[in-house]
């Protein structure tokens, strides 16, 4: 996928990108790149992947979560990696305010340095674990709108990592590859204990036929003040299984 196909492809969901912005994605592709010749951030690094796999992947989520578009949402990314897939979206949809958590201080250094160069406001990137953070109280616990996490973890551990973060009615935006239904059968007990519903699923391609589908759970409960438990454990023992 090329720029110009980025473009059209967008604009057939109707999304129009400005000339900052897409002057905004080629700085971030350029800064990926670099950055990713000291340290690993993506084994993805030529530039047409990088738009369709990273760029346009992470947009998607817009197409099926309508708020995105509009709304001043309070958005959490969980294990972001280098940025994926909240970055691509504040770029396209800028009053969204958006906090990064991840483990790797690298990371968070990268980040840092890319929402400079891109000029981001209302962003702020936090070195830490998703368990851990999530067991602090306010501000952190059960004050995000949306937690969104792209290929972090299967159903069962993710929504322990991310519903204790979510105010009551909030929603976790999950994108997945292949087998996300078996994950969510699979999860049933630990959303029904973590206090989660899974409202929506839509199931789509990318322009080249990978398949992906967004997982959109509500939390219509309290989560009980024991989740998340301490980090490491929802891997090594998921709730439900």
């Amino acid at each position: 996928m090329n720029e110009e196909q980025f473009v059209a492809a967008l604009a057939a969901q109707d999304i129009t990108l400005s000339t900052k912005q897409l002057q905004q994605f080629a700085d971030y592709y350029d800064l990926l790149i670099e950055t990713n010749e000291k340290f690993n951030l993506t084994a993805i690094t030529e530039k047409s992947d990088v738009y369709l796999k990273h760029f346009y992947d992470s947009i998607s989520a817009a197409f099926y979560f309508e708020d995105f578009k509009t709304k001043e949402l309070q958005i959490l990314d969980v294990g972001a990696g280098a940025g994926f897939p909240s970055i691509p979206l504040k770029i396209v949809f800028p009053q969204l305010q958006v906090t990064i958590v991840d483990s790797l201080q690298k990371r968070i250094n990268f980040l840092g340095a890319l929402a400079n160069k891109l000029g981001l406001t209302n962003v702020a990137f936090v070195h830490d674990r998703a368990e851990s953070y999530g067991a602090k109280k306010a501000p952190h616990r059960a004050s995000y709108d949306v937690v969104l996490a792209r290929a972090v973890a299967r159903m069962t551990i993710l929504s322990e990592l991310t519903l204790p973060l979510l105010k009551l009615n909030g929603k976790l935006v999950a994108m997945k590859g292949s087998s996300a239904q078996v994950e969510l059968a699979n999860a049933q007990t630990a959303l029904k204990i973590l206090g989660g519903q899974v409202i929506a699923t839509h199931a789509f391609k990318l322009p080249n036929g990978d398949p992906r589908e967004i997982d959109i759970v509500e939390k219509i409960k309290v989560t009980p003040a024991k989740y998340p438990r301490k980090p490491g454990t929802p891997n090594k023992e998921p709730l439900g299984e």
